[in-house]
């Protein structure tokens, strides 16, 4: 796996987003201004799928992806890419499918170097919204889980 790294700007309804991948893959999506926009087919596809996204003619994103951390960090990004577009899951039903405890899930969560695309925002404490790791905190997640119509009492 390559690990020359390419950045692209795009603009969503929070701001600008920039998108990194390496040759392969999407490794990181954040809120920090691209220094250096180095355009690459995979990036005008999730610039492309972002946007699609943001429109509401998208549910499920279709890009290769490599985020960062360890096995069971992985594990807990595949099982957030699992739930639904538009429905939401816990922490701890998380951890009973990984057969491990909420707090190790929350952390994962929090590392996740790729939200939106793995959306860590549509997992939730047992008795509250629980933390979000973009940029914007849980204002950012209720306005992703708005974006989604997947919290209904917020609306």
């Amino acid at each position: 796996m390559s690990t020359e790294l390419h950045s692209i700007q795009c603009d969503s309804p929070f701001g600008p987003l920039t998108i990194t991948a390496n040759k392969d893959a999407i490794v990181a999506l954040d809120w920090t201004d691209c220094e250096q926009v180095e355009e690459t087919s995979l990036l005008r596809e999730a610039s492309f799928q972002l946007a699609a996204y943001f429109a509401k003619d998208l549910q499920k994103f279709d890009l290769p992806m490599a985020p960062t951390g360890d096995t069971f960090q992985q594990s807990v990004c595949q099982a957030m890419l699992d739930i639904p577009y538009g429905e939401t899951t816990t922490y701890g039903a998380i951890a009973d499918k990984l057969h491990t405890f909420g707090q190790p899930v929350g952390n994962a969560c929090g590392a996740n170097s790729i939200p939106i695309i793995i959306p860590c925002h549509r997992v939730l404490g047992a008795k509250g919204l629980g933390g979000y790791s973009g940029e914007g905190g849980v204002e950012r997640k209720i306005e992703l889980l708005k974006h989604e119509g997947g919290f209904p009492y917020l609306l």
